[in-house]
């Protein structure tokens, strides 16, 4: 039995699920909804202010299936009530980032500025501190989609071991590297 399928979610007041028939799940919140098409074998339950999500055999894909729908079901119940907020570092000396309407602009060291057109289904704020490093927050409430923003901001300029520069996640940590030794 998969650990993590086998655990009901707990619906939090203000959350609405609805399963249709064509096992199409349907998360409304206080944030907003989402929804999630759930394969036609797995059977989705709310039973008591729980929702539980039940596979029909041992097979090692409806083993797989299980968990992953509970875990994408879960993320979406969380995401409705609370939300999801990643912070990016952007170490470097002219390192900066401005956002405006949909739009992230950054200046990443490069001769050109980067700008990148974000999904409305995410809020960007960008702050600059004198002294620190500029930082920018998106927040959501689509896990997923938030998760792949952020790493395709942080592929325009990854970190590298030996000086720390780049763009990181906030309280990530950055193994360096010794660098060249003169020869004497």
């Amino acid at each position: 039995m998969s650990r993590i399928g086998k655990k009901p979610i707990t619906i939090p007041k203000g959350v609405e699920i609805t399963v249709a028939k064509n096992n199409e799940v349907t998360v409304k919140g206080p944030k907003g909804t989402l929804t999630q098409k759930v394969d036609p074998d797995i059977t989705v339950k709310i039973e008591d202010g729980e929702l539980s999500v039940e596979r029909p055999t041992e097979q090692k894909r409806h083993k797989a299936l299980h968990g992953l729908y509970r875990a994408l079901i879960n993320n979406m119940v969380e995401g409705v009530s609370n939300g999801y907020k990643k912070e990016l570092e952007l170490v470097g000396v002219g390192y900066k980032a401005t956002v405006t309407g949909n739009q992230l602009e950054m200046s990443l060291g490069y001769s050109h500025n980067i700008i990148m057109g974000l999904p409305p289904e995410i809020k960007a704020t960008a702050v600059t501190e004198k002294g620190r490093s500029p930082v920018v927050t998106l927040e959501s409430i689509d896990k997923q989609l938030i998760g792949q923003i952020a790493a395709k901001i942080r592929e325009q300029r990854p970190v590298e071991p030996y000086k720390g520069k780049g763009v990181r996640f906030s309280g990530e940590v950055v193994r360096r590297k010794a660098g060249k030794t003169s020869a004497k």
